[in-house]
């Protein structure tokens, strides 16, 4: 009797082990990203990973690392190819050497500028085939954010578009950002970002292109008397996985973590715009001379630039690239 006495508790607690499911895997992603802690991508995949620990019962992790800390954007998307980073968030005009398709975001124009148009864009036909054109390059792309849009800036008058005619702007090395400029009658001189200040400073050129907040925090005003508002390239980040990281999550998990990042885009953009505002206050206030092209002259922008930018994208990309043209011309087209 004392045996049996003795088995009884033990045989429960194996019956109640048996019973209870195993403890689920963890799974933990280092994010790296080129932001600041205080700018919208940091701020905002805070909140994604928020959610994320929340909804998978802290199953799945998400450690930032912004600030570039894991390297430089090339250095980081390699590493999310290799497998020593889950992932990364980057703007698209890097990523034009592992998936050349995704440069056609270079296109000026290309994304309305109303946000809902924008997001049914993303979300639609186009954004789907933007996020499967990575799928053969080692990366896994689940969505796109917006972040901003580019302006014009210049050491001289930009009263309308036919004073662009001569000058000289900095641009990426994008054959589609070249012939943007050659279109408005501009030289187009690709430098690397960390020379610009001083290219401003010392004329090699008149002028560039950044969002208003680049701008702001570089300081470029200090050596640019003149900025245009017209909105005409939108900066869109693509949010990539390690293609094995991803597929040993669970598919709840992953449909949980492509949710949270989509939840968050529409607080991502109001605080976006925010910045933006801020921005555009603190280059009024240093006296560069302020322009708001209306929306007649954002209308020839694009007539004039956006053949000619789309001409040198098929160039680049061939038949592939021409397909995913086509898909968004048909997208945009249905938004009107």
């Amino acid at each position: 009797m004392r045996t049996a006495s003795f088995l009884h508790p033990i045989l429960a607690t194996l019956a109640i082990g048996l019973a209870t499911p195993a403890f689920a895997q963890d799974f933990v992603a280092k994010i790296g990203h080129l932001e600041s802690t205080q700018q919208s991508r940091h701020v905002h995949l805070e909140k994604v990973a928020e959610l994320v620990k929340e909804r998978t019962g802290g199953a799945v992790e998400f450690q930032l690392f912004p600030q570039g800390q894991l390297g430089n954007q090339r250095q980081m998307t390699e590493g999310v190819q290799l497998g020593t980073l889950e992932a990364t968030v980057s703007p698209a005009a890097f990523l034009g050497g592992f998936n050349p398709l995704v440069s056609i975001l270079d296109i000026p124009y290309l994304v309305p500028e109303d946000t809902a148009a924008a997001a049914e864009l993303r979300d639609g036909p186009f954004g789907e085939a933007l996020l499967d054109s990575f799928s053969d390059k080692g990366l896994v792309a689940i969505d796109l954010w917006p972040n901003g849009t580019k302006q014009f800036t210049s050491s001289k008058p930009l009263d309308d578009i036919s004073a662009f005619s001569g000058q000289k702007f900095r641009v990426m090395d994008s054959s589609i950002l070249i012939e943007q400029f050659n279109a408005l009658g501009a030289s187009a001189i690709a430098l690397p970002f960390g020379e610009l200040y001083t290219a401003l400073q010392t004329g090699v050129v008149d002028g560039e292109e950044n969002p208003l907040d680049t701008i702001r925090a570089m300081k470029f005003y200090e050596v640019q008397d003149y900025l245009v508002v017209s909105d005409h390239g939108a900066m869109e980040d693509v949010v990539l996985f390690n293609p094995m990281f991803w597929e040993s999550l669970p598919e709840d998990y992953r449909t949980i973590i492509r949710d949270a990042f989509a939840e968050v885009i529409p607080e991502l953009t109001a605080h976006k715009a925010a910045a933006v505002e801020d921005a555009l206050a603190a280059i009024k206030e240093s006296g560069t001379d302020v322009r708001i092209a209306d929306e007649a002259e954002r209308a020839n922008f694009r007539e004039v630039m956006f053949e000619p930018a789309s001409a040198a994208y098929v160039a680049k990309t061939g038949d592939a690239g021409q397909a995913l043209l086509d898909t968004y011309t048909q997208a945009y087209e249905s938004l009107n």
